[in-house]
């Protein structure tokens, strides 16, 4: 990997936080992600499932946890399978994990890893003294799930093989315990923003009137790669002047023309982990009265928002109070009026016209991490601030974004030395 070691009593202590959440005499399966075709005998590149790299640290394919914390035997209660590999594995594509490897990653012992082909024996002598069975789905509220994932199909071969066995959700305790970062996580989501920043006042030297989107995210992935990242965190969004009101314009392929602004949602990975930051930016270095107003009612949103993520708060009062301090923004734009705003059906709320996402999103494993928006939020969960405007008949859209770590006495900008401040965007880009 291209990461640094991580400290295994990551995986360790995830691994334990889980256990207290089972229901006595259960047994958990977590399986590795497939690795996804293309065309002919082409693969996209490998992503580990966010679960198992939680719960072991193991970036590998075919590669399966099995945790059984009472089991009487105590060398069943975790077990790690691996792919074995060979000498026309490691000719093709590689080094993969040794054993001695695997117990140094996770901290599970030596003689509890066993080679995947191994599964269904030592799997036999387990799943009997279990009764409730954790098998994982993606129940993420915005997954659109099309193709067969390998946990379903071992699902489908669970129930056929082992019918009497109680099957529960694991997904739901995932979330649970991926809201909150662990001390240990945290370094790590920061280094994917350190690298966002390396990568973001590269680009306010590099852009000006007539490079093109796709020259842009060229330089992006440069810096990227160069400090240790598998590349981008998502699929970037280089938006200028009309296309930054497209929210997923993922094209990058026009002209940045002298005048416009340039929406940047770009973030790196790291370890797995993400960093998801937007900036907007004046493709010749300075704003025009009127994009500097809307930047700035963006900004005074962003900075507001911010002080709304604290221990205790709901998602959707959060959303709402957010929605009040945009719909005064909008009003001063001459964008809504105020009398309008004063009728509106609270149900279809009027600045949706400009402002139509919302305002907030876990941020970790996953960019969109997983978690429940009716727990209370609490210290050491982490959230995206991304207010935005825009104006399609002004061609002009404008979104700022961080990412804040919620604290017992109050929240943290771990992007606050990103820059942000319209003022400090031109002089840096002049």
């Amino acid at each position: 990997m291209r990461y640094l070691p991580i400290d295994n009593q990551l995986f360790v202590q995830n691994r334990q936080r889980l256990a207290p959440l089972l229901k006595s005499k259960s047994l958990v399966v977590v399986n590795a992600n497939d690795i996804m075709p293309t065309n002919a005998d082409g693969t996209m590149v490998f992503r580990q499932n966010n679960d198992l790299f939680y719960l072991t640290g193991v970036d590998q394919e075919e590669t399966r946890l099995v945790l059984f914390p009472e089991h009487p035997d105590p060398k069943f209660r975790e077990v790690l399978f691996l792919r074995e590999t060979s000498e026309l594995i490691e000719i093709w594509e590689g080094h993969k994990l040794t054993k001695a490897e695997a117990e140094q990653v996770t901290g599970i012992p030596q003689k509890q890893i066993y080679w995947t082909h191994q599964f269904e024996q030592i799997f036999g002598q387990m799943v009997f003294e279990a009764e409730f069975i954790y098998l994982n789905t993606n129940e993420h509220t915005r997954a659109g799930v099309e193709v067969q994932t390998r946990d379903a199909r071992y699902i489908d071969a669970f129930r056929q093989k082992y019918p009497l066995h109680h099957l529960e959700r694991l997904a739901p305790l995932m979330h649970y315990l991926r809201a909150i970062k662990q001390p240990q996580e945290l370094p790590l989501i920061q280094t994917a923003i350190d690298i966002t920043d390396k990568m973001f006042r590269r680009l306010l030297g590099f852009i000006k009137p007539g490079v093109w989107e796709y020259e842009i995210e060229a330089e992006m992935m440069h810096e990227f790669l160069r400090n240790r990242s598998r590349g981008a965190a998502y699929t970037p969004i280089i938006a200028s002047g009309a296309n930054a009101c497209v929210l997923h314009y993922i094209d990058n392929s026009q002209q940045c023309q002298d005048g416009d602004v340039i929406l940047l949602d770009i973030g790196a990975e790291y370890a797995n982990y993400n960093a998801d930051m937007t900036r907007s930016i004046p493709v010749n270095g300075r704003f025009t009265a009127r994009q500097r107003a809307v930047y700035d009612a963006v900004l005074r949103v962003m900075k507001e928002a911010t002080q709304m993520l604290r221990p205790g708060n709901l998602w959707d009062e959060y959303h709402r109070e957010v929605g009040k301090v945009m719909e005064s923004e909008l009003i001063g734009l001459g964008l809504l009026d105020r009398t309008e705003v004063a009728n509106q059906d609270p149900d279809a709320p009027l600045y949706k016209k400009y402002f139509m996402h919302g305002t907030s999103h876990f941020l970790g494993l996953d960019v969109h991490d997983v978690g429940n928006k009716y727990r209370r939020m609490e210290p050491g969960m982490v959230f995206t601030v991304e207010p935005g405007i825009y104006i399609r008949e002004e061609k002009l859209g404008i979104r700022l974004e961080n990412n804040v770590l919620i604290t017992e006495s109050g929240n943290i900008d771990l992007m606050a030395n990103i820059p942000l401040e319209a003022d400090e965007i031109e002089e840096m880009m002049n």
